[in-house]
Order: structure tokens, then C-alpha cells, then sequence
């Protein structure tokens, strides 16, 4: 077995204070003030060695040291049993008793992954338009297009004066064989006529074969840098699977590393998953070092409403009442969903909460600071202590979806897979116009609610939660009008 035992951060109450200030710091500072000492890490890899396991590697900022071992050896290392288990028609490995490290080390270890292979993010089912690309479409009698390719999109969020993102590096976080990706990336470029971005593909574990998720990278990558226009380098961060265990370390590689200055990820499961196998815990300090190192990272709220995935009903809002992981994490922006509807020469016209967009309150995460002021989730009554999702939105509808090249050919999908990569296009500008010294970005997107750099959207709803005036539990506080936003953030 290969486990990932999680170290504490220190100081965490500045360090969140540093955040919700709009402060950034270096990763040497970060090292210096808040990740584990170099002797919290020794201690824990020889813990792991006496107990019969190898260490095998230590993330960047000592946040994860990986160890490799038999079953027997991890089970009497944490104390734990481990057994065959079948959840849903997933069949695996978990422990069936927790986990436990001696007392010693009780404040250096915040969570052990990798005691189970049957949780773990999913991807959307990428929902194809009604219609063919390139169509036109209607709604209620209001025409508009069915597809947007690149261009469009710029146009309908007001980007096309906006400095591109030519300046910033961003991140995918992906997993599996990403070669018909890139090639995929190239023939959306050449079609739409889109600078030619350099590609960085960053393995975080051992290669996968798996090419499952090819058409939601192809989305991830041509809506990201496409919304941008161009980047200085688009970073792919490749798990070995989307387990919580193999994507917790490209999460700690990408905050780690410190070469992205924002990132897109569009999975998710039950916020509850992750929080009973310790992933939330351990994403989370991933999340804020980036956060205070000014990076960013944009994730898609879910298609399944104002509830969870517990079956394959992506786009239908039906299941648990909850919302999703790695969303509704306070240290990164959720992206819910709408239907654009823009006039007839592409400009913006409006938007309408899109019905499948995720959204409504955690169960378990704490609201940040920036959340909490008048006219944001201090509204909404008895959740007012807690995080809500989303924090902004942009097109998901399938119905005024994105033309996207897959294998070769263009298909029209949406969801909030969508929305999540073309904000992360938008934040691409926005850095780069500021020379890339804005902070984290949710206290600077809250700071803007209500002004002119956001469009408030005031209609539909995504099942439990309706949209309307100021913030709300189906489009946050809105979707970016990105010339305002240029203008305006600080």
C-alpha cells in the first residue's frame, strides 16, 4: 500500500488573517512561518520507518510525506483495520476503524489517505447541447446561440479590451493520458484562430493510461486559455487517478511549487466523503498556503443543483441535500452556473441561474471572513456561520454551451465545468494586468459585489435556491463583466 500522512500547518489563525487581509508572501516565507518544521518531518518519517514502512517522498511544503508498505505494516502503524469493502457498485479496501498515530505526534499529524480506494472525485458527464454546433437557438422567444466559441465568449463578458492573461502561468489539475489533449488543444487553437500557449505537463504520481476524462480536460484546457486569449504557460498537474489520495498531492504540488498563479478544477464528490476520509483536512491547508501566496484556484460548484452527486444524475437535481468537495473549501472560488443569452452581435444581454448549477451551504466549512458581510450569506439566515457555494458564476447551460474540440471534432457541452475554466480565463487577465501582484481572489471578488464589475443575476434557480437581487445560493454574487473587473480590482 502507499499511504500520505498530513502534517499540521502552524500558526494558523495569522495565516488566515493574512488571507482575509489580501496579504501574499513568498514560499520561503510561508516555509519559514507556517508549513511543518524540518523537524516535524523527520519525526513522522521515522515513525512510518520503525513501524516497517518507506518513506518515499515529501511534497515541497512538507505538507504530505508519502510512504510505501504492506497492508499489515499500515494497519499497525495507525493503529487501524483495514478491510474489503463494496460502497454503491465501487468495490476496494477501506478502514473500518480510525485511524490513530502515537500522542507524540498527535499535534504534528492532521490525517493519514490512502487507507481507502473508494472515494474519490468524479467528473461530470459533460452535457451535450440539444442541438447541433453552431445553431441557433431560443428561449421564451429570446434568441441566442446555441455554442460560443472563444471569441464569443470574450465578447459576452466584455474581455476583448481587457489586457490577455500572455503575462500568467495557470494550472489544469487532470489525471490520466493527456496526449490527445494537447493535440486536441492545438486543433481548437488553428479552428479559432487563438495563439498557440506553451504546455507544461507536470506529473504528480505515476502515469495513468486512463483516458476517461479526455473531453473534460479538452474543456478545461481551450475554455481556460481561450477566455484568457493566451498565457505565459498553461501548467497541467496529472494525477495518477482521481482518488482524494492522488489528488491531494497535486493539490500540495501546486501550492508547493508556487509556479501557477491560478488553477482550475472541475470534479468533485459529497462534501461528506471528504470529510470522513480526511482529504477535506488535508486539501484544505493545500488551499490556504496558495491562497496565501496569492494563487488561486477556481472550482466547478456541480451539476446536480442544490445537492450532491450520489449516482450518475449529473445535470438532473436530485440527491443528498449538500454540496460538493473540493467548492466548498474557503480557500478557493466556486463557480456556479447560468445560461447566457447575449444580443445579436454577441454583446451581453443577460443570464438566468442555470437549474443544474450547484449551490447552498456546507455542512462543514467554516464561511471566511469575506463572507460574512452585510448583503453577502449574513442573509441567509441560520447558515450565516457556515461556507455557502457559489461565490460567482458563468455560463454552464449546455443550451449556450462551448464548442469544444474532442478526439478531432467539435462537440457543444456545458455544465460547470464550463463555468469553472472560463473564470479561471478571466483571473488570467485580471493578473496580468496587475502584473501579477493580486492576492487571493474571493476577498477581492466580495469586495466588488455590487459595482459595476459583476452582472447580477436575478433570475431562474438551481432547484432549492432561486437567484435574485445581490448574492444567492445559485449564482453567488454574480458573473464578470470583465472590463469593469479589469478597472476596478485592486
Amino acid at each position: 500500500m502507499s499511504v500520505e500522512v498530513a502534517l499540521s500547518l502552524r500558526n494558523t489563525p495569522a495565516l488566515q488573517q493574512d488571507i482575509a487581509a489580501g496579504k501574499t508572501m513568498s514560499l520561503a516565507a510561508f516555509k519559514q512561518h507556517f508549513a511543518p518544521t524540518e523537524t516535524q518531518i523527520r519525526a513522522v518519517k521515522s515513525y512510518l520507518t520503525s513501524s516497517g514502512l518507506t518513506p518515499t517522498a515529501v511534497t515541497p511544503s512538507g505538507l504530505l510525506v508519502t510512504a510505501t508498505g504492506p497492508a499489515s505494516a499500515v494497519e499497525s502503524a495507525f493503529n487501524t483495520q483495514i478491510d474489503n469493502v463494496t460502497a454503491g457498485s465501487a468495490s476496494g479496501f477501506a478502514n473500518v476503524t480510525p485511524a490513530q498515530v502515537p500522542a507524540s505526534l498527535g499535534s504534528t499529524v492532521s490525517a493519514v489517505l490512502g487507507l481507502n480506494n473508494v472515494f474519490s472525485m468524479s467528473l461530470a458527464d459533460l452535457h451535450p447541447a440539444a442541438s447541433n454546433p453552431s445553431s441557433s437557438c431560443t428561449l421564451d422567444g429570446v434568441g441566442y446561440l446555441c455554442d460560443y466559441n472563444p471569441k464569443g465568449f470574450q465578447i459576452a463578458y466584455d474581455a476583448t479590451g481587457a489586457p490577455t492573461g500572455a503575462k500568467t502561468t495557470e494550472a489544469i489539475f487532470a489525471e490520466g493520458d493527456l496526449t490527445q489533449v494537447v493535440k486536441d488543444l492545438r486543433t481548437e487553437e488553428k479552428a479559432n484562430k487563438m495563439p498557440q500557449v506553451p504546455v507544461t505537463i507536470d506529473r504528480t504520481g505515476p502515469a495513468s493510461s486512463d483516458t476517461s476524462g479526455e473531453d473534460e480536460w479538452d474543456l478545461d484546457t481551450q475554455y481556460s486559455t481561450g477566455m484568457a486569449q493566451t498565457v505565459k504557460d498553461l501548467r497541467i498537474y496529472d494525477a495518477s487517478s482521481l482518488d482524494d489520495s492522488d489528488l491531494a498531492i497535486s493539490f500540495a504540488d501546486f501550492a508547493g511549487q508556487d509556479k501557477a498563479k491560478a488553477g482550475s478544477a472541475s470534479f468533485g464528490e459529497c462534501e461528506a466523503l471528504a470529510y470522513l476520509d480526511g482529504s477535506m483536512v488535508v486539501d484544505d491547508e493545500s488551499f490556504a498556503e496558495a491562497a496565501a501566496q496569492g494563487q488561486t484556484v477556481f472550482t466547478s460548484s456541480g451539476d446536480t443543483g442544490g445537492f450532491c452527486t450520489v449516482a450518475p444524475t449529473n445535470g438532473v437535481p436530485a440527491g443528498i441535500p449538500d454540496v460538493e468537495y473540493p467548492t466548498a473549501s474557503p480557500y478557493v472560488v466556486s463557480v456556479g452556473g447560468t445560461t447566457l443569452l447575449t444580443n445579436s452581435d454577441g454583446t451581453y444581454d443577460e443570464e438566468i441561474a442555470w437549474l443544474a448549477g450547484g449551490g447552498g451551504p456546507s455542512y462543514f466549512e467554516p464561511a471566511p471572513s469575506w463572507q460574512a458581510g452585510d448583503g453577502v450569506i449574513g442573509t441567509i439566515g441560520s447558515e450565516a456561520d457556515l461556507r455557502t457555494v457559489p461565490d460567482v458564476s458563468m455560463d454552464a447551460d449546455p443550451n449556450s454551451g462551448a464548442n469544444v474540440y474532442v478526439d478531432g471534432t467539435p462537440e457543444t457541452v456545458g455544465g460547470t465545468s464550463l463555468a469553472s475554466p472560463l473564470s479561471l480565463g478571466v483571473w488570467d487577465r485580471l493578473e496580468s494586468g496587475h502584473a501579477n501582484k493580486l492576492p487571493f481572489a474571493a476577498p477581492q471578488f466580495y469586495a466588488l459585489g455590487g459595482t459595476a464589475a459583476f452582472h447580477d443575476v436575478t433570475l431562474g434557480d438551481n432547484g432549492p435556491y432561486p437567484a435574485g437581487p445581490g448574492y444567492d445560493l445559485a449564482t453567488g454574487i454574480g458573473s464578470f463583466d470583465v472590463g469593469q473587473a479589469e478597472s476596478l480590482i485592486k
